[in-house]
């Protein structure tokens, strides 16, 4: 996945949770991050102490962490934004696709005018967690002995949908 990919990726979910895009500092921290420099790299880069530059990405990793419920840090970060990305299952009529977000909390820090694109976003990401809540059924199931095509009649699933998900 892109660096630019992953940076919108992060801009998105920092968006929906605080009502403000990243800064260009906060960008800068995330791409270096992204390409493995260290902060005082990043702080030349974009004009500031390596302290200044370190805080910020603490502060941002932290944010990450609680919006997508994860443990965020400079080693784990492409990893965990890879895995919000990734999921590319479909459920009945309702599928995630390779741009959606996921795993973001949705609470009362998001801007009070909605727009049409965080609306969408929004719904993207319900749909998201509903998903993931029958992921974790599937893999349940799994766990109990149970068949991809009893799953499927007991979830009320088609069976190319169970077997989508990965077993572990």
């Amino acid at each position: 996945m892109q660096v630019h990919e992953l940076l919108q990726l992060v801009d998105d979910a920092v968006y929906l949770n605080t009502g403000q895009h990243l800064n260009d500092l906060q960008r800068g921290v995330i791409e270096g991050t992204l390409k493995h420099q260290k902060y005082a790299d990043i702080a030349e880069t974009c004009g500031c102490s390596a302290g200044h530059a370190k805080d910020v990405g603490y502060e941002l990793l932290q944010m990450l962490s609680d919006i997508f419920d994860e443990p965020v840090d400079k080693s784990n970060l492409k990893s965990v934004l890879d895995r919000q990305r990734n999921v590319n299952i479909s459920l009945g009529d309702n599928s995630i696709n390779s741009n959606s977000i996921g795993c973001i909390k949705v609470g009362s820090k998001n801007p009070k005018n909605k727009s049409d694109k965080n609306h969408s976003i929004n719904t993207k990401l319900q749909q998201r967690k509903k998903n993931k809540a029958q992921i974790e059924k599937i893999d349940k199931l799994r766990d109990f002995g149970l068949s991809d095509e009893q799953i499927a009649e007991a979830l009320d699933l088609p069976l190319e949908v169970v077997k989508q998900v990965e077993t572990d």
